[in-house]
């Protein structure tokens, strides 16, 4: 509900405080008194695009805040949220000021916000309707949400149908995708696969191949050198020759008094040592055999192992990974067919089901069409609109989360005239006396919005206006309404009044706001029937029209 309106030098008011009740407020005036001011100041703090030059004559800045009272689950505390902005005792500020300059600040209770903040929340906040409304129920694009609505259809099944529909239907596509590309490059993975099974490469295994490669290449080059360094120690005369002389040594030793001890015994340590030595290269030559196919055959797996690695651009530890790689791929290929079938069955039961539940949410539009139609020519026949023919059209369209339907509000005027969009059909008055007719049985239990009606009475009289004032009346018993009318009838039907004046001091034009109580109320609502002389009849009207 909107609580209070604090207007500063703005267009003709110079301080403006207005507080507004519950139900229906009514503002009354002169014409040119300054009535849709005040809307265009509302406008202005709840970011509206709107006249640009707003501040007061000889101002410096002009400034407007609307203070709302917030329930708790009130829609703009989700926008609130989104711009991280606490709501505290639920109440709701908003402050705007216009620059002289043109520049406009906005605040929500204190915090600075862009416009487009302020006017997120001023679709949850306020809802204005006129001649030329055009917030929601001349706009075929709202029209479908306005009968679910009405309707109370819960959307949240289909909602949940539409996004299986599609995750299924995304899975086929890719798994198609994938498998027209693995079908592309089929032969060469078969191929490649094959080629890497037939190598059966294993992890380690050029490292080890390259060193017994290495190995081999090695003991070829020597092999020859140490034969023949193993020929040398092998032959006789070197070892007979030192065995001859250590004999001819010992055999003069005992007259040698001991002055050849000592080479005996190197020559014996010689001998030894001269063995040893043998021994220890004809080992090492008998370990330098090697089997040349065998060093062929060694380099042929490594030369193939290096080769398939640079062919696929990867080392050859990962040839066994890549081989497991591209044989999964292969497999679900070939797996590729079972998955697609059963991706298709899946996506024709979600296919199905929101099929089911779209058909079903359009029967159930239908019933909430005939019930909106038979309640709208309800309202319509008192307000002298009882020969016109309003019809909720309901036609095939593109599927979508919230169904396949595509929904028209249209009226035929006169019977056998053809129907068409409100605004394309009905006149000025008759489009009013339309809007509040559908606004009365749309808005019913909906108390999140306050509703504005500027001179939605305009062209209208007599038991027409009364039955205009009645509506609205009734109207704000389930919501804050609030009009603007030059009609009596519609005033009187008012819980809090408003009279809307203007007057001129020292050359400067000044509006200013005064709430009627009864008396002044009999006198307002009697000028607004008789004009500016207010006879006594005048006046008893007023009071048979307050007395209703």
């Amino acid at each position: 509900m909107l609580r209070s309106l604090d207007i500063r030098d703005m267009l003709l008011i110079d301080r403006l405080e207005l507080g507004f009740g519950p139900g229906l407020n009514v503002l009354t005036g002169e014409t040119g008194a300054g009535k849709s001011i005040l809307l265009d100041c509302l406008g202005f703090v709840l970011g509206w695009r709107g006249r640009a030059d707003l501040v007061r004559q000889g101002a410096t800045q002009g400034e407007v805040t609307a203070v709302f009272d917030l329930p708790p689950n009130h829609p703009s505390r989700a926008v609130l949220a989104d711009a991280g902005i606490e709501v505290e005792d639920d109440q709701l500020i908003l402050r705007r000021i216009n620059g002289g300059d043109g520049r406009k600040t906005g605040f929500v209770n204190d915090r600075r916000v862009s416009g487009e903040v302020l006017r997120r929340l001023s679709e949850t906040l306020v809802e204005l309707h006129g001649q030329h409304d055009d917030r929601g129920l001349l706009n075929p694009r709202g029209h479908r949400a306005l009968l679910d609505a009405y309707g109370g259809v819960d959307l949240s099944a289909i909602r949940k149908a539409w996004s299986a529909r599609k995750e299924a239907g995304r899975l086929l596509e890719e798994a198609l995708a994938a498998q027209a590309s693995a079908r592309e490059e089929e032969e060469f993975l078969r191929h490649a696969v094959k080629e890497l099974e037939d190598l059966a490469p294993e992890a380690g295994e050029e490292a080890t191949l390259d060193s017994s490669r290495r190995n081999m290449q090695a003991a070829e080059r020597i092999r020859e050198d140490v034969q023949r360094a193993l020929a040398l120690l092998g032959a006789e005369g070197a070892e007979s020759a030192m065995v001859e002389a250590s004999r001819w040594l010992e055999g003069a030793a005992d007259k040698a008094e001991g002055r050849l001890d000592a080479p005996i015994s190197a020559l014996s340590r010689a001998l030894i040592e001269l063995g040893e030595a043998y021994q220890g290269v004809e080992d090492a030559l008998s370990g330098m055999d090697f089997d040349p196919y065998a060093l062929e055959a060694v380099e042929e797996r490594l030369f193939a192992l290096r080769a398939l690695a640079r062919k696929h651009s990867v080392l050859a530890d990962d040839l066994a990974g890549l081989a497991a790689q591209l044989r999964d791929r292969l497999d679900r290929l070939d797996a590729g067919d079972q998955r697609i079938a059963e991706l298709r069955q899946s996506a024709a039961a979600a296919d199905a089901e929101y099929d089911r539940l779209a058909t079903e949410l359009t029967e159930r539009r239908r019933q909430a069409a005939a019930d909106l139609d038979k309640a709208v020519s309800a309202e319509l026949a008192p307000l002298k609109m009882e020969r016109a023919v309003f019809t909720t059209g309901i036609s095939p369209g593109e599927a979508g989360p919230e169904g396949r339907d595509i929904v028209a509000f249209t009226v035929a005027t006169n019977p056998g005239a053809p129907a068409g969009a409100l605004d394309k059909i009905a006149s000025g008055g008759e489009l009013s006396r339309f809007l509040l007719a559908l606004k009365v049985c749309l808005a019913k239990g909906n108390d999140a919005l306050v509703l504005i009606f500027d001179e939605i009475d305009r062209g209208v009289g007599g038991a027409t206006a009364d039955a205009v004032g009645r509506r609205l009346k009734r109207l704000a018993e389930d919501a804050q309404v609030l009009v603007v009318t030059h009609s009596p009838q519609v005033a009187a039907q008012g819980a809090n009044h408003f009279r809307v004046s203007k007057s001129v001091h020292d050359g400067m034009t000044t509006s200013t706001v005064t709430p009627l109580e009864r008396d002044d109320r009999i006198d307002e609502i009697a000028r607004m029937l008789s004009g500016d002389r207010i006879t006594q009849a005048a006046s008893d009207a007023a009071i048979s029209l307050l007395e209703g």
